[in-house]
């Protein structure tokens, strides 16, 4: 990050106060003031590997340098060292999604704050996130957070509203595969994959039974490879496109009276896998 900290009078470094604040806020800091009191009460423990001769720095100049940092800067340094941390297995799954944050405000309006992040699966963490005004800047702010994820040999996976041809072609420049959820937001590629369920001949098929607390839910996955309707022109137009999966979920609820609940999933993917291995990567991101 650009230093922008006077050199003349200076007591404390950028680094120090960077890694304080992040630590501080990583337990639970909320204010400049919990950061300096957080600090404080630790300071022993961060002086086995910061150098603090003039003890820790005031909640005003917590404030003052964050403040003054520029945080798009800030954003992008963060997530390239949270991806650097993060012991990304092959074939991990890396859920992109959008949430609204519940209660909190934008500027001090009555707009919710909406994030689109990047979750580890198998680590059990955020890579990273960006703010954005409202659901449908998902589209834009999905490549920006790709371009700064390290997620190559992965398989990202997106909801409907990220299944865009630019955001595949990202995806796959980054050497990670993609299972994108498809609806009729894309109405050609949405009829085409019908059409080769419907059609189709050569279909790989997976079925899996879960019974959890009085409910019973039956997954049925099918993979196709060998396209019959979606064209060689269509095929190009999504990077690295291979298999197109259709989800069919019946749940079932003992013991009680709602009605059974039906579903199909239409989902494209550039990923080489079997029914099953598509039934475990798509369940970690819709299913949980």
């Amino acid at each position: 990050m650009t230093d922008f900290i006077r050199t003349h009078r200076q007591l404390y470094d950028l680094e120090t106060i960077l890694l304080i604040g992040i630590t501080s806020v990583i337990s639970g800091a909320e204010s400049w003031n919990e950061i300096e009191d957080y600090a404080n009460a630790k300071i022993d423990f961060l002086r086995t590997f910061l150098d603090l001769p003039q003890g820790i720095p005031s909640q005003d100049t917590f404030n003052r340098v964050f403040s003054s940092i520029d945080s798009d800067e800030f954003e992008s340094c963060f997530m390239h060292w949270v991806s650097d941390l993060a012991q990304l297995s092959p074939r991990e799954v890396i859920a992109i999604d959008g949430k609204t944050i519940r209660g909190a405000k934008a500027s001090g309006k009555k707009s919710p704050v909406h994030m689109v992040s990047a979750w580890a699966n198998e680590n059990n963490l955020v890579l990273g996130q960006l703010k954005v005004k409202e659901k449908s800047n998902e589209i834009t702010a999905i490549p920006k957070l790709l371009k700064v994820l390290s997620i190559k040999d992965t398989i990202v996976t997106i909801d409907a509203m990220g299944c865009q041809k630019n955001i595949a072609k990202a995806i796959t420049a980054k050497g990670a595969d993609y299972i994108l959820a498809v609806k009729e937001n894309q109405e050609q590629l949405y009829q085409d994959i019908e059409d080769e369920f419907r059609f189709g001949k050569q279909i790989g098929e997976h079925l899996s039974e879960e019974v959890d607390h009085g409910r019973i839910e039956t997954r049925r996955c099918k993979a196709i490879t060998d396209f019959q309707f979606i064209t060689p022109e269509t095929a190009t137009k999504w990077s690295g496109i291979k298999q197109v999966v259709k989800i069919e979920s019946t749940r079932e609820f003992k013991n009680s009276d709602k009605p059974t609940e039906n579903a199909v999933r239409y989902y494209i993917s550039s990923l080489e896998a079997d029914p099953e291995d598509f039934q475990k990567a798509i369940r970690s991101h819709w299913g949980n």
